[in-house]
């Protein structure tokens, strides 16, 4: 059964505010900037230890093998680290129809005010 175009356009206006409000998804899309020098120096760890870990146990060396296992870690932990200077973003405030800034709160606290007004002015 589809929506009516009312519940759509309240569907879709509450998923912007959930974009732009909780904490959660605006953390996950931002803040986690990872840097190219450090994936490919991560890579290359990560090739190094491979090669380490294959001629240890050709070898049949065990030190070597740990070795380059600890080398292929590394390289992994770095490629994944977001780089340090990464600008950590904060969310924008939100606006209101009126252009003033949306009131401090969660998105459900929000919606509770706006619920109480309008049910204040029947």
């Amino acid at each position: 059964m589809p929506l009516s175009e009312q519940e759509q356009r309240l569907l879709d206006e509450m998923e912007r505010h959930l974009m732009r409000n909780d904490a959660d998804v605006v953390s996950a899309r931002e803040g986690r900037a990872l840097s190219y020098r450090n994936i490919v120096y991560g890579t290359i760890l990560v090739l190094l230890g491979l090669g380490g870990l294959i001629a240890g146990v050709a070898l049949k060396l065990i030190v070597v093998g740990v070795i380059a296992f600890v080398v292929m870690l590394g390289g992994v932990i770095l490629a994944v680290t977001p780089a340090r200077g990464a600008p950590k973003t904060a969310p924008r405030p939100v606006k209101t129809a009126s252009g003033r800034p949306a009131a401090g709160g969660s998105f459900m606290d929000r919606m509770n005010d706006r619920w109480d007004r309008r049910q204040g002015e029947r």
